[in-house]
């Protein structure tokens, strides 16, 4: 949650085992060590068949997953294979992964991601050296997949920042899928303007998937602000992001990578396990809109005070004492104190 469906036709989805891919740039070349065998040792054994890649530059790494496993079946023997080293372009998509109508377990990370986007089509703003902009593709088959993004946002929170020092910067979640960073719990007066107050976007996640026969492939998106992106930016985003700098003096896309990548894996087996059970308390601690007055584009429930989620993720909101509960991509959440204080600024 939020998902995104396509159709694929249904195809033979046996492959060979595809020996891991990874491109790994020198210092020299203005590229970091991105650590793609160490990556792949840690989470080969999780995801058999994985395969990390690394590019210098794509347009969305979530749509060269898509695009790969859609490609039809009888064109899969056409001779691509793995590749010891990606390119540094991502222009000639065939030429990134293993395979054709793969739909094999994949990291793929671009350290330039040029036609990212969110949710409704919106476009993620990013840049090379200050986002870490990835996806992860693998098979999920959970019983119920409500709540999935708030799972795996607290996936990321808790691995970024497993606690908070009293003076130190907040990380929240922004129902239904972003990472925001709130001012340190000491400094939250009531007196703050909304903006100080709500804090500032760091993150944001697009969970996309595909149905293949009986299988259906989840690829989930995630983009990142290391550092402050460079100026210049929109006016609209000015003052408006936030980085992990701030609370994580040396992150580098790289580390941050290594820090997120197992918890990750691991909170989406739990998630195929249990469902959303498993992860609501830990939501509940990191939602940010929690007993705020907020306003939705939903024509019945137009604002109202945010009362946490249900069992399945979806928003609570409470509408002059009765309570409605609001579906993920059906509303965009902003304050009741201005039209666009706490909307999610279009920036990974």
């Amino acid at each position: 949650m939020p998902l995104r469906f396509a159709a694929l036709p249904g195809h033979d989805a046996r492959t060979e085992t595809m020996t891991i891919i990874s491109r790994s740039a020198t210092a020299g070349s203005g590229h970091w060590h991105w650590g793609a065998q160490e990556l792949w040792a840690q989470l080969e054994p999780l995801l058999p068949g994985l395969s990390v890649e690394v590019l210098a530059r794509a347009p969305s790494t979530n749509a060269l997953l898509l695009e790969r496993a859609r490609i039809a079946p009888n064109a899969r023997n056409s001779g691509f294979g793995p590749l010891r080293d990606a390119p540094g372009s991502a222009d000639a998509p065939e030429r990134v992964g293993r395979r054709q109508a793969d739909l094999q377990p994949c990291l793929l990370v671009a350290e330039h991601q040029t036609a990212g986007h969110g949710r409704q089509g919106r476009g993620w703003r990013s840049a090379r050296g200050a986002s870490l902009t990835f996806s992860l593709a693998l098979p999920l088959a959970p019983q119920d997949w409500s709540g999935l993004s708030l799972a795996v946002g607290v996936a990321l929170a808790d691995a970024l920042q497993p606690e908070a020092a009293p003076t130190a910067p907040r990380l929240m979640l922004k129902w239904p899928n972003d990472l925001w960073l709130l001012p340190p719990a000491q400094d939250a007066a009531p007196e703050r303007p909304p903006d100080a107050a709500h804090g500032r976007k760091l993150g944001g996640i697009l969970i996309e998937t595909l149905v293949a026969g009986r299988q259906r492939l989840a690829v989930i998106g995630i983009g990142l602000n290391v550092t402050p992106l460079p100026a210049p930016l929109p006016t609209d985003l000015v003052g408006r992001l936030a980085a992990l700098n701030e609370f994580i003096p040396d992150a580098t896309a790289p580390a941050m990578l290594a820090r997120v990548a197992l918890p990750l894996v691991q909170a989406l087996q739990v998630f195929e396990r249990e469902g959303f059970a498993a992860f609501g308390a830990a939501f509940a601690a990191r939602d940010m809109l929690r007993d705020e007055a907020v306003r939705t584009t939903a024509a019945d429930t137009p604002e109202g005070i945010a009362r946490g989620v249900d069992a399945q993720g979806a928003l609570r909101l409470d509408v002059a004492g009765r309570m409605h509960t609001i579906a993920s991509g059906e509303v965009s959440v902003r304050p009741a104190a201005g039209p666009d204080t706490i909307a999610s600024p279009d920036t990974l």
